[in-house]
């Protein structure tokens, strides 16, 4: 593919060798954003686990510390005091069989679905459309629930949901590159964390394989799999970097799965 100069210029100040420490790879991203729009800082986790194995596949979510930097579009499938509910928490659109109508005639401007458990009848029959898109309601995440409110609350205030590709790799957007560098870092270690506490119990060998920063627009910037404590990640927490103690980095990977979907 063809870059742009602006592009040529962002990629020749990474080292393509080089896994960063996350705070001198999220300084170097800020340096490449330079597009005239804001661009979403795109996070990419490539994982030692086999997704043929339901046991291995992680799914779930999180709260951001410092959410996505942009207003979240929710849609709750709720009825009575609980549409009443959700409208009150800052539900964007609230109904029942005619926005599902509505979904199903092609209106999926939204980022977001919650539903209560008795809508699910309505709601199923839009699995076709909200699953590939990822917007499909589900309990295991918190999308299904008769804390209609709280639901909505959340996925307003930053809550996002992750999960494995097929390649076993995450994709999540973690900011703009407009935030500063502290709080696309506090973002960063949010999600390691929870992605190291999520490991299953049944993967094998190295599980963090590479870890990719990238703007929009931008080159993907490799980032130090070994650093996942917070103390390691956060220059307030150890006082310097983001780099902690560690003298040399990790060998860089050969596959570019992550960055490839990142660049």
């Amino acid at each position: 593919m063809r870059r742009g100069k602006r592009y040529r210029a962002a990629y020749e100040k990474v080292d393509r060798a080089h896994q960063y420490p996350p705070a001198e790879a999220v300084e170097l991203l800020k340096q490449t954003a330079g597009t005239k729009f804001d661009e979403t800082v795109e996070l990419h986790i490539r994982l030692g686990v086999n997704v043929r194995h339901a046991e291995e596949q992680l799914r779930g979510t999180l709260a951001l510390p410092h959410g996505l930097g942009k207003d979240v579009t929710i849609v709750a499938f709720a009825q009575g005091d609980k549409a009443k509910a959700a409208t009150e928490a800052g539900a964007d659109f609230v109904g029942g069989d005619d926005l599902a109508e509505r979904i199903e005639g092609g209106w999926t401007d939204f980022d977001v679905a919650v539903a209560t458990p008795d809508m699910m009848p309505v709601v199923g029959k839009l699995g076709r459309i909200l699953g590939p898109q990822g917007k499909m309601p589900n309990p295991k995440v918190g999308t299904v629930t008769d804390d209609i409110a709280k639901a909505v609350e959340e996925s307003k205030a930053g809550k996002i949901e992750y999960r494995t590709d097929r390649q076993a790799v995450i994709h999540l957007a973690i900011g703009k590159a407009s935030f500063d560098a502290d709080k696309l870092l506090a973002n960063y270690a949010a999600v390691i964390d929870e992605i190291v506490r999520a490991k299953p119990a049944a993967a094998k060998g190295r599980y963090l394989i590479s870890i990719t920063l990238a703007t929009t627009m931008g080159p993907g910037i490799r980032v130090d799999t070994s650093r996942t404590r917070e103390a390691e990640i956060l220059p307030a927490a150890n006082g310097g970097d983001g780099a902690a103690d560690a003298d040399t980095q990790p060998e860089p990977e050969a596959s570019e799965a992550a960055e490839g979907a990142a660049a």
